[in-house]
């Protein structure tokens, strides 16, 4: 298969690592796969190709550079094929700053720019960072690309990304709103543009990726206009672990009153908050489903909070669009959940919004399609593929 076009793509968390392996013009998935609970006894590599699904343990000292020499090692043996075939490697990384408004061949200098970032993504960034290295260890022949997030969201006009502090901290310490999420958002404007046989640019969208992490975005005629994720993806929807918006007050007096340092706050925003802090169960939304089944009053709190804050932010993105063609869901919970898309569309009646309730319980995940009644604004559940994005702009660098 030598002769195939393929790129194969990482997307490194704190203890995972996840990776596939693409055809950038088709999509086509050749193999698919996740090493997860890296450093734990639960230390696991899982894949699929073929249509064949296999897994072993992993080594407790296990580490991203382990786990890609473990993926050469596997290549060598049962996917020579598609090693012949790679091009190049594209690298999902969460935070560009400004430094990037567009995904870029990587060298030292903007590996330099990723590090630079960590203190606005410290659960992602230096995974990634992780990750690019021990790629470039495992695979020196080939080309590699970082892909960024917050790049779809670069092109935000200044007041919808800037905050209401002192402007110097701007200018001399850049901070504002990045935005996360933007490889996906990319896909779903172009999708939904497919789906309603129109083009990109005339089509205004509001996006909803849900998933452990949540954000909501305004797709004005193919662009980001505003998104709720800002300087980290800690900012907006209540989340699986993370708190989303709240009054920054909150910071100053569980330090002065509680004793809180800046390791324990990170702790508590980024790992203990969310649906679990406020369920006391779980971040899952599957569990928190099957426990309000059960009458279990945090978990149905948290998912009213959930769909309750979702449905705000819905709202308030008319206005940077004016005029909304349609509403997508996506992301793991977008696109699972149908309880969560009946719940936040119950609070948007208002806005006209109604479901078909037999096609929103139909829809399950890598199934699309309008969930919508008729005679009313377009409601659409679209699978999203990021890695695709990621493939295309890695496959167009490196042929430039």
């Amino acid at each position: 298969m030598s002769d195939q076009n393929l790129i194969l793509i990482f997307n490194c968390g704190s203890s995972s690592v996840k990776f596939s392996v693409l055809d950038p013009d088709s999509g086509a998935e050749h193999l698919a796969g996740i090493a997860e609970a890296l450093g734990t006894p639960k230390a696991k590599l899982k894949w699929q190709y073929q249509g064949t699904a296999d897994s072993h343990r992993l080594a407790l000292d296990s580490n991203h550079a382990a786990v890609i020499n473990e993926l050469v090692t596997q290549f060598d043996k049962a996917w020579s094929d598609l090693q012949d075939g790679l091009k190049a490697i594209g690298h999902r990384v969460v935070h560009g700053g400004e430094h990037f408004s567009s995904s870029v061949l990587i060298n030292q200098k903007v590996m330099a720019c990723i590090e630079e970032c960590c203190d606005l993504a410290p659960l992602h960034n230096p995974a990634a960072l992780k990750g690019i290295y021990a790629a470039l260890d495992a695979f020196p022949q080939l080309p590699q690309v970082a892909v960024f997030d917050t790049a779809f969201h670069q092109q935000m006009p200044k007041y919808a990304y800037l905050y209401g502090l002192p402007y110097p901290l701007y200018e001399e310490h850049k901070i504002r709103r990045y935005g996360m999420h933007g490889s996906s958002y990319q896909y779903i404007g172009e999708r939904c543009a497919e789906l309603l046989g129109k083009q990109t640019a005339e089509l205004n969208i509001i996006a909803a990726h849900l998933g452990g992490g949540a954000s909501i975005c305004a797709i004005k005629q193919g662009r980001s206009v505003d998104t709720s994720m800002g300087l980290t993806p800690l900012e907006g929807l209540v989340m699986g672990s993370r708190c989303g918006d709240l009054d920054p007050g909150i910071l100053l007096y569980l330090q002065q009153a509680l004793g809180y340092t800046q390791a324990s706050l990170e702790q508590l925003l980024n790992r203990e908050s969310g649906m679990l802090g406020i369920s006391t169960l779980s971040s899952d939304c599957r569990a928190l489903e099957q426990a309000a089944e059960k009458d279990h009053q945090g978990a149905k709190l948290a998912l009213e909070i959930f769909c309750y804050r979702l449905a705000k932010y819905i709202a308030s993105y008319t206005i940077p669009l004016a005029s909304v063609d349609a509403l997508v869901f996506t992301g793991g919970i977008g696109e699972n959940s149908s309880g969560v898309r009946s719940r936040t569309i119950e609070w948007l009646k208002p806005l006209g919004y109604q479901l078909n309730p037999e096609a929103n319980q139909k829809t399950k995940s890598q199934v699309e399609g309008l969930i919508s009644a008729q005679e009313t604004p377009n409601i659409l559940v679209i699978p999203t593929k990021e890695d695709w994005i990621i493939a295309r702009d890695t496959s167009r660098l490196v042929q430039s």
